[in-house]
């Protein structure tokens, strides 16, 4: 049995970053970039409104007051997506909407808010102006030639809409893991049979599945494996098309847990099959080339937690990503708990804000079969080996799983 860091490391060190593909930027959602993105034009292109108003020259309306307007004729009016025909000259205005380029001779724009028109060739304006003001200036968020986006970079809506703006259609990212799924036991049918008495419902492959598609790889369900060596390796031979295999149940040490003999069998090496954590000690990891082998336990706590602490951290470096592990808070335990000394812990928690503090309350008990502490927690508190009890209001790490409540 090796420590959870121990067995990290090992992972993460057999882990290979996978190659580059070209997709459309919308397919880049989510991705991580595989090239840097330079800009080809300035962005803006022109100076322009920031506001819908009137483009002037702010030495006409020096002495512009709420009570005292300053009266300019307004000689055109330029949409967004119409290029001003007329400059604007001492005593003159232009009609200007957001996004329009501003007119030569203007130097500033007013905000229709600040003024009054009652006629179509005159504006009544009540505030004076500084150069500047509310002008948008050609190249104020993008200079051609530079680094706009680096490789390394992940994917949001501001990234597809900057590569939009830059005329990028098509760029380069890392390809995401295609990760097969098997489940094993002979008491396991599918969510659309019916079990009978000593069955149940193999939830961990449709868990798995979600996991893998949330962290941002490619499912592949192998369906369940019976408890004979052979159907486990025909199945596995299956998923050596995948980069990743995972296998949930048989791999610890009982009659039935046949699941490192048929990954020996097909030349597996296997690095370890147990870790000192609660949940998740039968957990086993094994490389083939560069294909890993994840043989995560059968209770669906346990898979999931296992899931997160090693499968989802190699998925994630495997596409690149630079952030490989969730995200911890310190929060503030909300009751008291005991346990052995021996094993990491990871407690499913509810953390909530409390006077600007985070807290963290369990979701209920924490047996490893309990499902529904999983569907409860937005948090995985960490509980060192050496720890036998948390007391109410100490503090603790914990891995952020969903937003705070």
């Amino acid at each position: 049995m090796i420590p959870l860091e121990q067995a990290q490391e090992t992972i993460l060190k057999k882990v290979e970053l996978l190659g580059t593909e070209r997709v459309d930027i919308m397919g880049a959602l989510g991705r991580v970039l595989a090239e840097d993105i330079y800009a080809t034009r300035i962005l803006p292109p022109w100076d322009n409104s920031a506001m819908d108003g009137y483009a002037v020259r702010c030495e006409d309306i020096t002495n512009a007051t709420r009570s005292d307007g300053v009266t300019l004729r307004v000689v055109e009016f330029v949409p967004a997506g119409r290029l001003p025909q007329r400059s604007v000259k001492s005593g003159e205005a232009v009609k200007i909407m957001t996004g329009a380029p501003m007119p030569e001779g203007a130097d500033a724009v007013v905000m229709v808010e600040e003024t009054r028109s009652e006629r179509e060739d005159e504006v009544l304006i009540f505030q004076p102006a500084t150069p500047g003001q509310n002008v948008r200036r050609a190249g104020e968020d993008v200079r051609q030639g530079g680094m706009v986006l680096s490789r390394g970079t992940l994917v949001g809506p501001a990234e597809v809409g900057m590569m939009a703006a830059l005329g990028r259609s098509i760029v380069s990212v890392h390809q995401r893991p295609l990760v097969a799924i098997l489940s094993n036991g002979d008491e396991l049918v599918d969510v659309d049979e019916m079990p009978a008495g000593h069955q149940i419902i193999s939830a961990n492959c449709y868990s798995l599945t979600a996991c893998v598609l949330e962290c941002g790889a490619v499912p592949l369900r192998l369906g369940i494996a019976r408890d004979t060596v052979e159907d486990i390796r025909i199945r596995l031979k299956e998923g050596l098309r995948a980069d990743v295999i995972l296998i949930s149940a048989g791999v610890s040490m009982g009659e039935k847990d046949l699941v490192n003999s048929a990954l020996e069998d097909l030349g597996f090496d296997l690095h370890f099959w147990k870790v000192a954590i609660k949940p998740g000690k039968p957990t086993a990891f094994g490389i083939l080339g560069s294909k890993l082998t994840f043989g995560l336990p059968g209770n669906p706590v346990s898979a999931m937690v296992t899931f997160e602490l090693f499968v989802r951290p190699a998925l994630r470096k495997m596409m690149g990503h630079n952030q490989l592990f969730r995200p911890t808070v310190e929060a503030i335990m909300d009751e008291d708990y005991r346990q052995k000394r021996g094993r990491k812990n990871f407690l499913r928690v509810v953390l909530s804000l409390k006077d600007g503090k985070v807290h963290a309350s369990l979701t209920g008990e924490q047996g490893s079969g309990i499902l529904r502490s999983m569907v409860l927690a937005n948090g995985l508190a960490i509980i060192s080996e050496e720890t036998t009890k948390v007391r109410k209001g100490e503090k603790i790490r914990v891995y952020l799983l969903r937003p705070l409540t």
